[in-house]
């Protein structure tokens, strides 16, 4: 299967918007007519918010390479948040692939296809980005045993979904959950994703099923939460529960729980929120210390 390389300029209006963003070059994945499955979403993208996309049908990569200067031989797919109902491209994509090159780590920013009910999309754009990354990886100075993926809210669980459900041979070698995402169970979900991702008729069973709690395993890679304890949008306590499904099967695995900070802090800065040198820093450490 064919996958074009194409650079900002040559993508559709919504997309050119990114290129303030100074991605070193983008990698088109496939579209819906390509893909093993469609989500069957017809018509073009749209961006009511700035750098927040919807009805999104095509799967593309924006790379960003890191600091020659500073290779780690870690590389890192990032899937944005949104409720599986949009993609926030800026704080939890573009600027947190910026700080991630700065500090010797690739960074590839997906682009998935948003699901509308089909829940195997976005998991098959999360595993053929992986795969991407380990093939062009010797040419990129990366390590294709150290190829991990980060979320956002429902891009946490996209993140956690991928980490799960991939062929073991496709896993991430590493997992970093932002306010992920993860538990259908009504006093800690954010419901709108899971409807989104199974549809609004969705069963008790495929509920628990795509519950990532309920689906880690000793295969799990090794994760790393980072939570706010006054997020009102996604509960820590969701986290809090893949937490010790991960202990329990023996995954290194650590969590930090802020005060503040509420959803969605992503990226954007100590103004909007206070601990960001804090979860840098430890987020640094842990990719240090990762074997």
């Amino acid at each position: 299967m064919k996958r074009l390389i194409v650079s900002a300029m040559a993508l559709t209006t919504v997309m050119s918007g990114f290129a303030q963003y100074q991605q070193d070059r983008t990698i088109k994945i496939w579209d819906n007519a390509q893909a093993p499955h469609s989500n069957e979403l017809k018509g073009a993208e749209i961006s009511k918010q700035p750098f927040r996309l919807e009805n999104t049908t095509e799967a593309e990569l924006f790379v960003y390479e890191a600091d020659k200067d500073k290779r780690t031989g870690q590389a890192v797919v990032i899937c944005p948040g949104g409720g599986y109902a949009k993609l926030s491209m800026d704080q939890e994509g573009f600027l947190m692939a910026q700080w991630l090159t700065k500090n010797g780590i690739a960074a590839y920013v997906l682009k998935y296809r948003l699901p509308n009910g089909h829940k195997e999309v976005p998991l098959e754009d999360a595993v053929e980005a992986l795969r991407i990354v380990r093939k062009e990886a010797s040419k990129q100075g990366i390590d294709p045993a150290k190829v991990g993926i980060m979320g956002f809210s429902a891009g946490g669980h996209l993140a956690a979904y991928t980490s799960n459900f991939a062929a073991d041979e496709d896993k991430p070698n590493f997992s970093i959950l932002f306010y992920p995402v993860i538990t259908a169970n009504n006093y800690t979900t954010h419901v709108g994703t899971f409807n989104n991702l199974l549809g609004r008729n969705r069963t008790a069973k495929e509920s628990d099923d795509y519950s990532m709690e309920k689906c880690v395993t000793e295969k799990t890679p090794p994760t790393i939460l980072l939570l706010s304890d006054d997020d009102r949008t996604v509960p820590a306590a969701g986290a809090a529960m893949y937490y010790a499904a991960l202990k329990y099967n023996g995954v290194k695995a650590s969590m930090y729980v802020f005060p503040t900070g509420g959803h969605g802090w992503g990226n954007y800065g100590t103004e909007r929120f206070s601990y960001q040198p804090e979860w840098q820093n430890l987020l640094l450490r842990w990719l240090a210390e990762l074997k």
